[in-house]
C-alpha cells in the first residue's frame, strides 16, 4: 500500500469520527462560518509575485522540521513579506497539522487562506468554511469528476473558491467544470512523493485559458517562478522550501523581492 492509499484510508475514518462529534449544525454555528471570504484568484491576477506561502509541520516523506515552527510568527511574517495568500495543512496524522492551525491563522492573516487537506466528503467543505478558509483544495487523483462537480458546486454556495489539483494530463478532464476557479499542477507525485517542476511545463498548454493556473511543490528559487510564468502560471504554492528554513518568512520575503525585481 502506497502513502496516498494509507492517507485516504485513515482520512475516511477521521471524517466518520468527526461527523459523530460535530453535527453540521455545530459547524454552521461557528463565527467563521459567517465571515466574508476573500478571493485568492483576484489577488493572484493583480499580483507581481503570485506567491502562496504554506505553513506545514511535516510531510509523509520527511520528518518534523529540525525546529518547532511557530505558527503565529511565520504566518504574520508571510503577510509582511507580501504573500498573495497562505496555505494551511490541517491533516494531523501525516502532516502534523490541525484545524486549530487554520483558525489561528484566520485571526492573523487578512488575505485569502487555502485549506489544504484531503477532501473526500461534503462535510469537510462545510467544515472548511467554519474554520475560516477562503479556498478549498480538490484533488483529482482521489475524486471522480462527479464528486468534483458536486463538491465545487457546494463550495460556491458557501462562497468558497475552488482549487482543483492535477498531477498529469490524464486527470485534466475531471476538473474542467464551471465551478472550478483555479487549476493547480502538483509537481509532486503523491504516490511516490518525488517532485519535478517540468510536470507543470508539460501540462501548461493543455489547460484552457478560462482557468487560472497554479504550480505547486518543488519550487525552490525565483528563477523557477520566472520560468513557469512563461508557461502561463499566475500562482506558485511554496511550502517545503520555506518551512525547511529557520526563518520561513525571511526566505519568503527574499524570493518575493527577487521575483518583483525581475518584473
Amino acid at each position: 500500500m502506497n502513502i496516498l492509499d494509507k492517507i485516504i484510508r485513515y482520512k475516511i475514518q477521521e471524517i466518520n469520527s468527526l461527523k459523530i462529534k460535530y453535527a453540521v449544525s455545530d459547524l454552521e454555528s461557528r463565527k467563521n462560518f459567517y465571515k466574508e471570504t476573500s478571493s485568492l484568484k483576484k489577488v493572484l491576477l493583480r499580483s507581481n509575485s503570485g506567491i502562496i506561502a504554506e505553513f506545514k509541520r511535516k510531510s509523509p516523506s520527511k520528518n518534523f522540521m529540525k525546529y518547532k515552527p511557530n505558527l503565529e510568527s511565520i504566518v504574520s511574517g508571510y503577510e509582511i513579506a507580501g504573500a498573495c495568500g497562505i496555505s494551511i495543512l490541517t491533516d494531523f496524522n501525516f502532516f502534523g497539522g490541525s484545524q486549530i492551525d487554520l483558525t489561528k491563522s484566520r485571526n492573523i492573516f487578512d488575505g485569502p487562506i487555502l485549506r489544504k487537506d484531503f477532501i473526500l466528503d461534503e462535510y469537510q467543505i462545510i467544515e472548511s468554511k467554519s474554520l475560516g478558509a477562503d479556498v478549498i483544495l480538490l484533488i483529482a487523483s482521489i475524486l471522480s469528476k462527479e464528486k468534483i462537480n458536486a463538491f465545487a458546486k457546494l463550495a460556491k454556495e458557501l462562497n468558497l473558491e475552488v482549487l482543483a489539483e492535477i498531477h498529469n494530463k490524464n486527470e485534466l478532464d475531471k476538473v474542467l467544470i464551471p465551478n472550478v476557479d483555479m487549476i493547480g499542477v502538483n509537481n509532486r507525485n503523491l504516490r511516490l512523493f518525488q517532485t519535478n517542476i517540468d510536470t507543470s511545463k508539460t501540462i501548461a498548454s493543455k489547460i484552457p485559458e478560462d482557468f487560472l493556473k497554479l504550480s505547486e511543490s518543488g519550487i525552490e528559487n525565483y528563477e523557477s517562478v520566472i520560468q513557469l510564468r512563461k508557461y502561463g502560471y499566475k500562482g506558485f504554492l511554496i511550502g517545503g522550501y520555506f518551512m525547511r528554513s529557520k526563518d520561513p518568512a525571511k526566505v519568503a520575503t527574499q524570493i518575493i523581492k527577487d521575483i518583483k525585481d525581475e518584473n
